[in-house]
C-alpha cells in the first residue's frame, strides 16, 4: 500500500573483510553499485501494508551486483524475519538474484544458514511466508530462504534453480537450454506453486495473505440434512454409476462446493501429478485445505507427496482438511514402484493419523485401494449413495482368486464394497444422498447434498481440541477390523464339528 513501508536494517553497509581486488576492488565496485542504483546494498527490506494487513517486505535488487548476498544482504534478511516473527507478521520476500557474492568468501557462504535459521523461528511460529521468484533466481539465496517459501511463486520465464548457465559450463561443461530452467520448467516440476504475471501478483499476494491470515473461530452454521437413502440398486448397478463418464468428478465439484480455490501445485521434489489437485478453498467463508483426486486415473508418488506438503500446510495454519476420494487406484508401474509408491502411501497414512486438525473425507466415486486411503484416514468418512471403496479394484481380486480379470461379476457383489455394506462395517460414518437417478443426472443438486454433510461434520469437529481428534482419530480406526478371541474360535470349531457330523448320511442298516 503507498506510503506504509518502513524499512529495516537501513544503516548497514557493506565492509570488505577480504580486501578482495582479484579484477577491480570490491570497495570500487560497492561505490558503483550504489552510484548506479541509489541503494546502499542490494537488499531492501521493512515493514509495510498490503491490503490494510500489515507484512514484512524483502526484495533483493538485481542491479546492485547481481543481487548477490554478502554480509549486509544476510543480515537484512535474517532482521527482517526476526522482527516478523517477534511482531507475528507474514513476509513477503521477492528475489531477483545471482547467488551468493564471491568477493566476501566463506562469510558469504555462511548467510545461506544465517537466513535459514531466521526462517525456520518465524515457520515455528506458525506464521505465512511467501516467495516470489523473478528473473533471475539462483545460487545460495534461491537455496536458501528464497526457497523456504511455504508457498512459492514464479513469474513468467523467470529463470530459476541453483546454479547459473557459466557456472554449469566451466565446472562440468554442460549446456543447459535456457527453457529448461525457466518458470513454466520448473512448475511441471514441482518445485514452485504458480506461476503470476508481474500486474497479478499484488491480487495474487493479498489473496494468500488473506487466506493464510484468517481467523478460525466461530461456529459453522447449522444445516439441514437429507436422511439417509436406502439402498435400490445392485452393486454391480452401483460400480458402473461410480465408473460412469458421466459422473461429477472433483473439478466439477470444487466450483460448485468452494466460492474461491487457490490451487497448490508440486510435491518440490520431482513432479505436478494432475491426479490429485490440492490447495486453499473457501467454504462458506473460512479456508480449508482441500486435497482431491480428480477420477478415473492413478495417482503417482508425486501427486501423494504433494498431497503430503499441503496436509503439513494445513497443520501449520490451523486449517481444517477436506478431502475427496476418486480413483481406481495409486498407479502400480515399475517407474511408480522406483519414486517410493508403497512409501508416499505410507508416509500420507502416517501424517494423516497424526494431524492436529480436522479430516473430513468423501468418497465421491471409486475408491480403490490403498491409492484411496491414502487420503482417506479422517475423523469422518462419509460416502456417496452411488460411490463404492474396496480393499482392490474387482479386476485385481478377479486376476489374483480367478486368474481372469474379466471375471468380476461375482467379486464386486462379494467384495462389499458399496457405501449401505460398508456403513454396515463401521468402515464409513454416513451416506450422502445422491439426486434421483444419481449424479450425474443433477451436478448442482449433488453438490449441495455433499456441502450440507462437510458443513454439518466440520462443525461437529470445530469443537473437539487437537489432542482429542488424535486420540479419537487412533480409537476409532484402532477398534476396525474383525477377529475371533481364543474361547470364541474354539467353541466355533465345534460347532462346526457338529454341525457337520449332523449333515453326514446315515450309514445304510
Amino acid at each position: 500500500d503507498p506510503d506504509t513501508f518502513r524499512e529495516i536494517g537501513k544503516r548497514l553497509y557493506s565492509a570488505d573483510p577480504l580486501e578482495f581486488s582479484v579484477t577491480e576492488p570490491y570497495r570500487e565496485r560497492l561505490r558503483e553499485a550504489e552510484q548506479r542504483t541509489g541503494m546502499h546494498e542490494a537488499a531492501l527490506s521493512g515493514k509495510a501494508r498490503l491490503d490494510g494487513r500489515p507484512l514484512v517486505l524483502i526484495s533483493l535488487e538485481f542491479d546492485f551486483l547481481g543481487g548477490t548476498m554478502g554480509s549486509v544482504v544476510g543480515e537484512k534478511v535474517a532482521r527482517a524475519f526476526q522482527v516478523a516473527t517477534r511482531r507475528k507478521l507474514p513476509v513477503v520476500s521477492i528475489l531477483a538474484s545471482g547467488g551468493a557474492r564471491i568477493q566476501e568468501g566463506m562469510l558469504a557462504l555462511m548467510q545461506m544458514a544465517k537466513t535459514a535459521t531466521a526462517v525456520a523461528a518465524h515457520k515455528a511460529a506458525g506464521l505465512p511466508y511467501l516467495s516470489v521468484l523473478t528473473n533471475p533466481s539462483f545460487g545460495g539465496t534461491f537455496a536458501s530462504f528464497g526457497s523456504l517459501g511455504d508457498i512459492l511463486i514464479g513469474e513468467p520465464g523467470a529463470q530459476i534453480g541453483f546454479v547459473g548457465a557459466r557456472v554449469v559450463e566451466g565446472t562440468i561443461a554442460e549446456r543447459i537450454p535456457k527453457e529448461e530452467r525457466s518458470a513454466e520448467t520448473v512448475l511441471k516440476h514441482g518445485m514452485i506453486d504458480m506461476i503470476t504475471p508481474r500486474p497479478a501478483l499484488r491480487n495474487q499476494l493479498a489473496v494468500l495473505i488473506s487466506q493464510l491470515t484468517a481467523n478460525q473461530h466461530g461456529t459453522w452454521p447449522a444445516v439441514h440434512l437429507a436422511p439417509t437413502p436406502k439402498p435400490t440398486r445392485t452393486a454391480s448397478q452401483i460400480m458402473e454409476l461410480a465408473r460412469s463418464s458421466e459422473r461429477p468428478r472433483a473439478k466439477d465439484y470444487i466450483p460448485r462446493i468452494f466460492s474461491a480455490f487457490t490451487e497448490l501445485h508440486g510435491d518440490r521434489c520431482y513432479g505436478d501429478d494432475s491426479a490429485i489437485i490440492g490447495g486453499i478453498a473457501d467454504l462458506l467463508g473460512r479456508p480449508v485445505m482441500l486435497i482431491a483426486q480428480t477420477g478415473q486415473v492413478m495417482p503417482m508418488p508425486e501427486g501423494y507427496r504433494k498431497a503430503h506438503r499441503l496436509l503439513r500446510l494445513a497443520e501449520k495454519f490451523d486449517f481444517p482438511v477436506v478431502t475427496l476420494v476418486d480413483t481406481p487406484g495409486a498407479f502400480p508401474g515399475l517407474e511408480a514402484e522406483h519414486r517410493g509408491i508403497a512409501l508416499t502411501i505410507g508416509e500420507n497414512l502416517g501424517l494423516l493419523a497424526s494431524l492436529k486438525v480436522p479430516i473430513v473425507n468423501v468418497v465421491i466415486g471409486e475408491g480403490g485401494s490403498g491409492g484411496a486411503l491414502a487420503l482417506g484416514l479422517a475423523d469422518v468418512i462419509l460416502m456417496q449413495e452411488n460411490a463404492v471403496y474396496s480393499v482392490i479394484a474387482p479386476e485385481g481380486a478377479a486376476a489374483i482368486l480367478l486368474r481372469d480379470a474379466t471375471q468380476t461379476d461375482k467379486l464386486v457383489s462379494g467384495l462389499k464394497l458399496c457405501a449401505h455394506d460398508l456403513l454396515e462395517q463401521g468402515v464409513i460414518d454416513a451416506i450422502v444422498p445422491e439426486p434421483p437417478g444419481g449424479a450425474q443426472r443433477d451436478y448442482d443438486a449433488a453438490a449441495r447434498l455433499v456441502m450440507e454433510r462437510l458443513v454439518h461434520h466440520l462443525g461437529q469437529l470445530s469443537t473437539v481440541k487437537p489432542k482429542r481428534l488424535v486420540r479419537n482419530r487412533a480409537n476409532r480406526f484402532g477398534s476396525i477390523g474383525s477377529f475371533e478371541r481364543g474361547i470364541v474360535k474354539i467353541a466355533r470349531s465345534m460347532v462346526d464339528h457338529l454341525r457337520g457330523d449332523s449333515q453326514q448320511p446315515s450309514p445304510a442298516k
